[in-house]
């Protein structure tokens, strides 16, 4: 995490439109194809259906976000939901603001569950060779993605498309977790914290409304 960080400081120093750009692409397809449609709103809750290669594909799109394999992904989530501001929250921000946006993440292993617990919140996927693969090698895509992006645009290219649209991404996620339990507008009077955030909307393709979800 800590060369995370430092990978998007150094992207500041190689500003290109070829580099913004492809930040600006990888983050559409990590964040909102990804993670929104394919981890959260298709795998998790599935919301709607598609036919298997859409999902594969969407789910191959959340892995670029690096927030875990789309098993420890939606495992995470749904114990989240079960539990949501309780006793068992993963990222509640009960236990601190700064818990919930990025200490559960840092401490331990917050989201690689143990083959029961995966099992028990996750059988659709689990049961799925191709997702049982993603799950455990969900870095590989990355890294291919690194790699073509260093050969055919240079430092800045990879500076931007992953180091600093990576980190980018990552803290609009957990404000979700974070700022959307302390701070906004609550339409519906819930068991939990949850709150509604423009502003966390903006940055996550949506997902700020998070007391109307």
């Amino acid at each position: 995490m800590t060369g995370f960080h430092v990978g998007a400081v150094a992207a500041l120093f190689y500003v290109d439109m070829g580099a913004i750009l492809a930040a600006v692409i990888l983050w559409i397809a990590a964040g909102m194809l990804g993670i929104g449609m394919g981890y959260h709103r298709l795998l998790t809750h599935r919301g709607y259906t598609t036919p298997k290669p859409v999902e594969y594909f969407l789910s191959l799109c959340g892995t670029l976000a690096v927030e875990g394999g789309p098993a420890n992904w939606v495992v995470t989530h749904r114990i989240h939901h079960r539990f949501s501001d309780q006793d068992g929250d993963p990222h509640t921000p009960r236990d601190g603001g700064w818990w919930a946006h990025m200490g559960w993440i840092l401490v331990g292993r917050a989201q690689e569950h143990p083959p029961a617990v995966l099992r028990h919140y996750a059988p659709d996927l689990i049961k799925d060779r191709y997702y049982r693969w993603l799950n455990n090698f969900y870095y590989i895509p990355l890294l291919v993605v690194g790699v073509l992006l260093f050969i055919f645009g240079g430092w800045g290219v990879l500076l931007w498309g992953v180091f600093l649209r990576l980190i980018l991404a990552l803290h609009s996620t957990w404000l979700v977790n974070s700022a959307t339990h302390l701070w906004g507008k609550r339409r519906f009077e819930t068991d939990d914290d949850s709150r509604n955030s423009w502003w966390v909307a903006l940055l996550s393709f949506g997902e700020g409304w998070h007391n109307n979800h």
